[in-house]
């Protein structure tokens, strides 16, 4: 079993649970600080391990989603179609 403080050695999420009013975006800012300054290769276990010790009892908090989301692999995961607006942009540039 993996040592939480070895997961989290700055105590981002233990301090992101205590800010009141935090909200998704702080949140998956937090997130990213965290995940730039770890190992990728074992970053799903130790977002499991996070979620396991802080999602029980905040099943609501929006660092709890995100976590969800990152052992999940939800967001930010490209489904293939390529994202244009109202038009491709081989025809707004031929104007």
């Amino acid at each position: 079993m993996t040592d939480l403080k070895a997961v989290d050695p700055r105590n981002l999420f233990k301090d992101a649970y205590l800010i009141e009013g935090i909200d998704m975006g702080q949140c998956r800012s937090i997130f990213m600080d965290w995940a730039l300054g770890g190992n990728l290769e074992t970053a799903r276990d130790h977002i499991q391990i996070l979620l396991d010790h802080y999602g029980p009892n905040n099943p609501d908090h929006p660092m709890t989603a995100v976590l969800r989301e990152g052992v999940d692999g939800t967001k930010g995961k490209a489904d293939g179609r390529r994202r244009t607006g109202r038009r491709p942009r081989w025809d707004a540039e031929s104007e």
